[in-house]
Order: C-alpha cells, then sequence, then structure tokens
C-alpha cells in the first residue's frame, strides 16, 4: 500500500476498521464480489423500527476494499431504511476523503452488499409475516 495515494482516513479505516465481524442474529445479510479484481464483501444488519440498529460486515479484499466497508457501516449505522437505500458510492468516497480513480470501484461494494441486506430483511420480515 502507498500511503500517499490514501487519506489518513482511509488509511485509518484500512488499519482499524469499524464493525468488523460476523453477525449471528441478523435480520439482513447482503453480499456483492467484484470478479475483477477478487473483493468480496458481506453485510449484516439489525434492524428495529425501521431502522439500523447494528450493522457489521467481513471482507475479502484490498485496502481500499476494506476502507469503503468500513465507512458504508458508519454511514448506514442509525440511518432508517430508507435513508441507507440513498447512500451512494460517492458519499463513500466523500466520507473517506478521496480515494485513487482505480480504486473508486471499491466503493460499490459496501453500497450494493448494504442494499442487498436491506432486500434480505425486507424479505425475511414477508416471509416471517406469511408463516
Amino acid at each position: 500500500m502507498h500511503d500517499q495515494f490514501y487519506t489518513d482516513t482511509v488509511i485509518e479505516h484500512f488499519k482499524y476498521p469499524r464493525n468488523i465481524g460476523r453477525m449471528s442474529d441478523a435480520d439482513g445479510e447482503g453480499m456483492y464480489g467484484d470478479p475483477g479484481c477478487g473483493d468480496f464483501l458481506t453485510i449484516y444488519i439489525k434492524v428495529a423500527n425501521k431502522v439500523i440498529q447494528d450493522i457489521s460486515f467481513l471482507i475479502f479484499g484490498c485496502a481500499a476494499a476494506i476502507a469503503t466497508s468500513s465507512m458504508i457501516t458508519e454511514l448506514a449505522k442509525g440511518k432508517t431504511i430508507e435513508a441507507a437505500m440513498k447512500i451512494t458510492e460517492d458519499d463513500v468516497v466523500k466520507a473517506l476523503g478521496g480515494l485513487p480513480e482505480d480504486k473508486k470501484h471499491c466503493s460499490n461494494l459496501g453500497v450494493k452488499a448494504l442494499r442487498s441486506a436491506i432486500e434480505d430483511c425486507n424479505y425475511r420480515k414477508v416471509r416471517d409475516n406469511m408463516e
């Protein structure tokens, strides 16, 4: 990793990722991978009253993938499902203070995995109400 290409915030989230780990009692689980670079992310969410109360992730990827995954959990935690669905790749990049051009694609991992986790949570609630 070449520090001069990454902001201090990116380096901080890479070295000390927030909300990392598996969540065994998650209300929703979303996965997304980038076959081009081999990154793979799983996001877990715990939801109450349509608000993301807890969120965690597991990642296989580069420094930028780890940092963007950590940041998406920080951006989504405490937000309503509706607000979390509106988080964009640009929001993640801006919150990190920028990313090198060739690493900006990493920000889509978190956004897509988060949306997948929310969709899974919604599916589980509908399914559980049908049983």
